[in-house]
């Protein structure tokens, strides 16, 4: 009976909500030079956003566990600026396909719109790298990033050297093939997902992304069945195959990275590389946790996070 109160108890930690509302915060769309943006955010109390960025198989919803526990620590998370990336969520694919550089000015153009001078900025995976290339950017906006398992140095040598990269990161190599295989099915990917995901078999195929995935809450492997967007997966990967990650060097603010200990997609390599480019880097790494440490190990996350607003 105590596992099984234990388990109940992970997996309310670890829930995604849908519901903005439940969180304080209110759907808005913003218009930028990419197409419509879908934001959720909180009431705006000073001039600094903090703004979220999802990794390449979310939506806003993937921190929603990280904000809870933030509130429920009593020291909310303020300011909130949690985006759906263009291609993701319910912000549409930009007509002329991803690129990393214009991501950044669409992010940019969405927060001034919110009425933020400045910001800090938060990103998990994908978004760890947008959340670089928006630091070095627009470095006297950017106070500081945080990064959550960010895509650094061995996930960008995978897209571009894909025999010797997928021997280095064979879980993120596996999961671009997968894209590939489910991005030639077009249309039929999405129901194929979906009913992976009825079956269970989702929650088995995704199972390296967590440690341990007992812990993981059903709502999480259902948004990843709705999140998976093959096309911008892999018009992501592309995009970050042509990057210039030199220009991190150009970053002057405090950078912060946590991983967790078993993370497929994080090289273990990749801190040292990270410290190469950026001259104030720290990075952490937690024991039982994978990819997605926001979700795995909440409260932690948003401890560290604290360090840094």
């Amino acid at each position: 009976m105590t596992i099984t109160r234990q388990s109940e108890s992970a997996h309310a930690r670890t829930r995604l909500e849908t519901d903005a509302a439940a969180l304080g915060l209110r759907r808005v769309e913003i218009p930028t030079a990419l197409g419509t943006v879908v934001a959720r955010v909180g009431v705006a109390a000073s001039p600094v956003a903090t703004v979220l960025l999802h990794g390449a198989a979310g939506s806003w919803t993937t921190w929603t566990p990280l904000l809870r526990a933030a509130a429920g620590s009593g020291d909310p998370t303020r300011n909130i600026v949690a985006l759906d990336l263009p291609g993701w969520g319910e912000s549409q694919f930009p007509s002329d396909g991803i690129d990393i550089e214009r991501f950044s000015e669409a992010i940019r153009e969405a927060v001034t719109r919110l009425g933020y001078e400045r910001w800090v900025v938060v990103g998990h995976s994908l978004g760890g790298a947008m959340a670089l290339d928006l630091a070095a950017r627009f470095s006297d906006q950017t106070e500081s990033v945080f990064l959550v398992s960010p895509s650094g140095p061995a996930v960008f040598d995978a897209v571009r050297r894909p025999v010797r990269g997928g021997f280095g990161l064979p879980g993120f190599a596996g999961m671009l093939l997968a894209m590939r295989i489910l991005r030639g099915l077009g249309d039929a990917s999405a129901p194929l997902l979906r009913t992976l995901d009825r079956g269970g078999l989702l929650r088995l195929l995704s199972a390296p992304l967590f440690a341990p995935p007992r812990r993981i809450d059903p709502s999480v492997v259902h948004a990843l069945a709705d999140e998976i967007r093959p096309r911008s997966f892999i018009a992501a990967s592309r995009a970050a195959a042509a990057y210039d990650e030199a220009s991190w060097r150009g970053i002057r603010c405090p950078v912060r990275s946590v991983r967790g200990a078993r993370d497929v997609f994080v090289g273990p390599d990749d801190g040292a590389g990270l410290a190469a480019l950026i001259e104030d880097f720290d990075e952490r790494v937690l024991p039982d946790a994978g990819h997605f440490a926001a979700v795995e190990q909440p409260a932690e996350v948003a401890r560290l996070l604290r360090a840094i607003l």
